[in-house]
């Protein structure tokens, strides 16, 4: 039975406020489930924080402890432009990893815009 390859990820959520918390995780898609499920209470759960905006893989788990850190170290203005060079709209790019939590829930996803899907976030514009 062949060694399945372990992955880490360091990644950006925000809020539709503009929020934005980085962090860093072996299971990208449970990590961010907790977060837009509010499993764990927290600053992510305290300020809404419940769309991945941007996200990086690494096979190595001290690369993504580092990036998480480097990220951390920048200017928002420095963070706002990384995750505009990827996802200008600024897009939850987790928004169809769950439809059985939506369905299930009768309703939106929490992270789901209330108007089209293109609607950008206005990010607070602060050093």
């Amino acid at each position: 039975m062949p060694h399945e390859r372990k992955t880490y990820c360091a990644y950006i959520m925000g809020s539709l406020s503009g929020t934005l918390y980085i962090g860093m995780t072996g299971n990208l898609h449970k990590r961010v489930f907790e977060h837009k499920f509010h499993r764990i209470e927290g600053f992510t759960d305290k300020y809404q924080v419940e769309r991945l905006l941007y996200w990086e893989s690494f096979d190595d788990v001290h690369r993504p402890i580092a990036r998480e850190k480097q990220l951390k170290g920048w200017r928002r203005s420095k963070k706002i432009a990384l995750i505009e060079s990827l996802n200008p709209h600024w897009l939850d790019l987790a928004r169809e990893w769950y439809p059985w939590m939506n369905d299930s829930c009768g309703s939106r996803g929490p992270s789901t815009p209330r108007t089209d899907s293109h609607t950008r976030i206005r990010p607070l514009r602060s050093g």
